[in-house]
């Protein structure tokens, strides 16, 4: 009801989207952990509300702990405010993938995390993306991360935001960090870079 559709249809399988569903999941830019429960409680609370056992949410919270790179037994029963940044976001994540999401949606989940920090979350994503199959739709003002983490990249205009531009992307094949260093990766993002001005500039002349 905030921003009614103008036109268009939103389909997953064939079947139009007409509201919130357990087949999508949302990974936030601010940390969304709910602050009164632990880690584990957490992770398991979209179980929780489906009607899951305590006994069998707990254990697939436990097997989502270690999916995302933390430790079962130092950090199930820590609460949001003894975490870090790229704790939290790790939480966030396997709180929607215990779910099991046919699509995912991120919205600048990294933005907010150091540099290194961020690097190890995109090796994350990359590494449970190829293990679930999931679809995600991964907004970034990071041409860096767009490159890396994407199969394919649509630029966008600003406001009234507006696709400008439909890119498909060569899957990265090492860790970020590494990935940095290949030269036809940063051909690829100085080639985006160069085209996001050339965009901006042929969309002001025509606004004037």
């Amino acid at each position: 009801p905030q921003h009614p559709p103008t036109t268009g249809d939103v389909l997953v399988f064939g079947k139009h989207v007409e509201g919130p569903g357990a087949d999508r999941g949302m990974v936030f830019q601010d940390y969304t952990s709910f602050d009164h429960r632990s880690v584990l409680g957490n992770i398991a609370f979209g179980l929780e509300c489906k009607g899951v056992g305590r006994r069998e949410r707990n254990e697939l919270a436990s097997h989502w702990i270690e999916q995302v790179d933390l430790d079962v037994k130092k950090d199930s029963d820590k609460y949001p405010h003894e975490l870090s940044g790229g704790m939290r976001q790790r939480v966030a994540i396997a709180r929607t993938l215990i779910l099991q999401p046919r699509i995912i949606l991120m919205d600048e989940p990294f933005g907010a995390l150091d540099p290194q920090t961020r690097m190890n979350m995109q090796d994350l994503l990359v590494r449970l993306w190829r293990e679930v199959e999931a679809t995600v739709f991964f907004v970034t003002h990071s041409i860096e991360e767009a490159v890396f983490l994407g199969d394919r990249v649509y630029i966008m205009s600003t406001g009234p935001g507006r696709v400008m531009k439909e890119l498909e992307i060569e899957p990265a094949d090492r860790p970020a960090l590494e990935m940095a260093r290949v030269p036809r990766f940063q051909e690829r993002v100085y080639y985006i870079r160069d085209l996001i001005a050339q965009l901006e500039a042929e969309a002001d002349k025509k606004s004037k």
